[in-house]
């Protein structure tokens, strides 16, 4: 490298300016031990780490960030750690969901407000991996996902458990009296058995798929379990690549193109993803000015079948996921069929087809071959119209149950989660198998936050009487690792004056999965007179962040953004701080 090509690092604003600028930059810097020759021009890397006790998820990640500036230094760049907030999912309230915009906005803020030339993204739990992926994307610098890996298969009396999934199972057990109290204690200590995010195929894994899928993760990388040590071999490799990404000037804008996202869309349908892959996608190419809309994951996915046999859609875990080949096997099958688009770029400044070439599926019943699928084409997730959403709703075919994708009953409408709750195990409650429990005020505004509380459960006396599944409607989110026949993401949400908000008791409501309909059989005349006496609810935030994101985020189908963080900042060296 040339002493001119040095001096255009970004980096060189700060280390290689002259006089007392360059004097404060570098002599505070050398108070941890770092030599004058660290500053010679050479890529500066930033490692971002959501590393927090907080996020359980996320604990082991600062052991990860060793890893990469292990990669970082053999490659020839400077390493420097930073934090950022961790939005874990497992104990934030009221939902983390609430925090991504902002996780996203001090990642974004962090990365152009210091002397880096490429960042090192270190997520785990649900929200971080999108988080980070929007605040990256619009500051366009070199970046590289690093995600921790998901949890070792859980166990329970010799049979394996999911992370999330058992939750809802083992609830159901307690409440019809097939488990003590005692019982569900212990196995709830048999569930996360290892570091690392939930080992369903949920949305912590889901989303890993995505930047592996999208191009930003390293081939392969999306699978390996959290201790295993070739998770720390991926990160050291993605600490030498992120220098290379550097010298090439290969940003996320060459590499989340509208064909990245069109194939991240029918990945998620193979593997049988989560949900609310379809908010931080669509949040996700908002920031890159890639037009993706809730159509497009209907109609891209259609022709894709589920191939993937994980909870909660399946039978396996990501431990055996990736031991029957990963993400890899899956893009080479699709791939081989003309599904994904095989000359687009990645972070390896290879294409997809170059990065999966030597892939290879070693479990048949983990990953099916598309000629014998897990689940037929078309049975993934579905995208619904109707005078109840206008905007769309989605729901998760393959966790529903195939009885009630076509479905009509009466509506039992609950103002909020809590509502039901209260009543949900009383014996005396009026609803019966063919009801259709509709909860609002869960969406974005609403709640705040559009949290994983629609796929509530049975009330107890169905649950007792054998009930297994009922048609729920909600415009807040599920869990991806939760299961059930149940309407999500509805849009508008009942506290902006959407329909869903003008449902009364009794209202037939038709849900019509085949023919991606969700209508409320109550004609419009009736539906003006009730709108005309609607109230919005009232403001509850006056101040701080929940009133500065209630004030500005989008709709689910938009992705939940903010209007004024769409798109991309860049990268320009702010003005000096002294």
């Amino acid at each position: 490298m040339t002493d001119g090509q040095k001096t255009n690092r970004r980096s060189q604003a700060w280390f290689g300016a002259q006089g007392r600028s360059g004097m404060l930059y570098r002599s505070w810097m050398r108070n941890q031990g770092l030599g004058h020759e660290v500053f010679d021009g050479r890529p500066v890397i930033g490692i971002a780490t959501s590393a927090s006790e907080l996020a359980p998820c996320n604990t082991h990640l600062t052991r990860v960030a060793e890893a990469v500036k292990r990669g970082v230094w053999q490659a020839g760049g400077l390493p420097l750690q930073f934090p950022t907030m961790a939005t874990g999912e497992t104990l934030m309230r009221p939902t983390a969901m609430l925090y991504r915009n902002l996780m996203a906005m001090e990642v974004e803020e962090l990365i152009r407000a210091n002397p880096l030339d490429g960042v090192v993204l270190l997520s785990g739990c649900d929200k971080t991996t999108p988080a980070m992926l929007m605040g990256a994307a619009s500051v366009d610098l070199p970046a590289v996902m690093v995600t921790g890996g998901p949890m070792l298969n859980g166990k329970y009396r010799g049979q394996d458990v999911g992370s999330g999934t058992h939750v809802w199972k083992f609830e159901e057990d307690l409440k019809t009296g097939r488990m003590t109290e005692e019982e569900c204690f212990f196995a709830e200590g048999c569930m996360a058995r290892s570091n690392g995010h939930c080992m369903t195929m949920g949305t912590a894994s889901t989303m890993a798929c995505m930047a592996e899928a999208l191009g930003m993760q390293l081939p392969g990388s999306a699978a390996w379990p959290a201790v295993d040590s070739r998770r720390m071999e991926t990160a050291q490799a993605a600490g030498q690549r992120i220098v290379g990404m550097v010298e090439e000037e290969l940003r996320p804008s060459r590499i989340l193109t509208r064909e990245a996202f069109e194939d991240a869309v029918r990945v998620n349908a193979a593997i049988g993803g989560s949900t609310n892959a379809i908010i931080h996608l669509t949040a996700l190419a908002g920031r890159v000015g890639v037009e993706l809309s809730l159509r497009d994951f209907d109609d891209l996915a259609r022709a894709v079948p589920t191939l993937v046999n994980l909870m909660p859609s399946g039978t396996y875990l990501m431990e055996d996921f990736c031991y029957a080949g990963g993400l890899p096997a899956v893009l080479a099958e699709l791939l081989g069929a003309e599904l994904l688009h095989g000359d687009r770029i990645t972070v390896t400044g290879r294409t997809v087809a170059d990065d999966t070439q030597h892939a290879e599926r070693v479990d048949s019943d983990v990953i099916t071959r598309l000629d014998d699928p897990f689940q037929p084409a078309g049975t993934g997730i579905a995208v619904l119209r109707g005078n109840l959403c206008p905007d769309g709703a989605v729901i998760k075919q393959s966790a529903a149950s195939p009885h009630l994708l076509t479905h009509r009953g009466p509506a039992r409408v609950f103002d909020s989660p809590e509502a039901y709750h209260e009543v949900a195990d009383d014996p005396d409650l009026d609803i019966d198998e063919n009801t259709v429990i509709v909860i609002r005020n869960a969406g974005p505004r609403g709640y705040p936050g559009m949290p994983e509380v629609s796929n509530v459960p049975l009330p107890a006396k169905l649950l007792k009487a054998g009930v297994k599944d009922m048609v729920r409607v909600c415009d807040g989110r599920m869990s991806g690792t939760g299961y059930g026949t149940v309407v999500l993401h509805v849009a508008p949400e009942a506290a902006v004056g959407g329909p869903l908000a003008l449902v009364r008791d009794g209202d037939p409501v038709v849900l019509d999965v085949p023919n991606r309909a969700l209508r409320l059989d109550v004609d419009d005349a009736e539906l003006t007179r009730r709108r005309q006496t609607w109230r919005a609810p009232a403001e509850r935030y006056t101040g701080g962040y929940t009133w500065l994101y209630t004030q500005n985020v989008e709709q689910a189908d938009r992705g939940a953004d903010f209007g004024f963080l769409r798109g991309s900042r860049g990268h320009e060296v702010p003005r000096d701080s002294h």
